[in-house]
């Protein structure tokens, strides 16, 4: 018996109408499934705001000057804000796996992989777009919260850095998150994994509820390790300065002082590596 190799891959002509069809298809599936199941993004909008009042009402007694940065005098609630933006977003973007999880227990994900899909990077990005759209709905109503409770009309400065910094979390935690969906074996695991071990271990050590002169030593060197803390900061100096450089001081602790410039550096270099991790696995496990 001759013993047969194919000596070439079956190429495919892809367009980039093709590939953007494919990703709207994808993603109105989820829209769909939110549809459907209006419940569950109910508990996602509300989610933000449990966390901003309940936190803004235990430390509404503390000193105005407790939380005084660079010798400006600001209140808990104002201090507050950044950190539950960035962690809304960062929370959304970890569950962005969950839909492929099940699709893959339930074999939805057989099906869409046997149908006429070119490009099976399409079901990363359209749970990313996805995630997107969920996230800046609960923004914004974590910005109309913050307006009525403490009257501060964000400026356009502040948005922009606000949807800056939350593209670069949520790219970098749904692709993390999407490449743990191929990997692990089941959603009990998946939960498990993002819920118990690095959802609230990764808030506490950040500083979106406190800043770093709180916080022992060696937990200052976590929260310093943390990509949160750069997100949460580069939001809150664009809050307290109103208009910042590249060049303003972002952390600056005994060991090192960062910049804007570098935090921004350091968390799209992360952004290269998750997309980079979740594109090899779909390479490995689908083409």
């Amino acid at each position: 018996m001759a013993y047969v190799k194919p000596y070439t891959r079956i190429k495919t002509k892809q367009t980039k109408f093709t590939q953007n069809r494919e990703i709207n298809a994808i993603t109105e599936r989820l829209y769909l499934q939110t549809y459907r199941r209006p419940s569950n993004a109910l508990i996602h909008l509300i989610q933000p705001l449990l966390w901003l009042i309940l936190f803004g009402a235990l430390f509404q007694n503390a000193p105005i000057n407790l939380f005084g940065i660079n010798n400006l005098n600001i209140k808990y609630k104002e201090f507050l804000h950044p950190g539950i933006i960035i962690f809304t977003a960062f929370n959304s973007a970890i569950n962005s796996g969950l839909p492929i999880m099940f699709d893959r227990e339930f074999g939805f994900l057989n099906r869409i992989l046997v149908s006429p899909i070119i490009n099976k990077k399409s079901l990363v990005y359209s749970c990313i777009i996805y995630t997107y759209t969920i996230t800046y709905l609960q923004i914004f109503i974590i910005l109309i919260f913050n307006i009525y409770e403490v009257k501060h009309m964000p400026t356009l400065n502040e948005l922009t850095t606000i949807i800056i910094a939350t593209i670069l979390v949520i790219t970098n935690i749904a692709s993390l998150s999407i490449f743990n969906a191929f990997v692990l074996p089941g959603h009990i695991e998946f939960i498990a994994l993002t819920t118990l071990f690095i959802n609230l271990p990764t808030l506490f050590a950040s500083t979106a509820l406190a800043p770093l002169s709180f916080m022992p030593h060696w937990l200052q060197v976590i929260a310093c390790i943390n990509p949160l803390t750069y997100a949460v900061e580069i939001i809150r100096q664009s809050k307290i300065h109103q208009v910042i450089s590249l060049k303003t001081a972002i952390i600056n602790t005994v060991w090192f002082k960062i910049e804007m410039k570098e935090s921004i550096a350091i968390l799209i270099i992360l952004n290269l590596i998750s997309l980079i991790l979740v594109n090899k696995i779909i390479k490995y496990k689908y083409d």
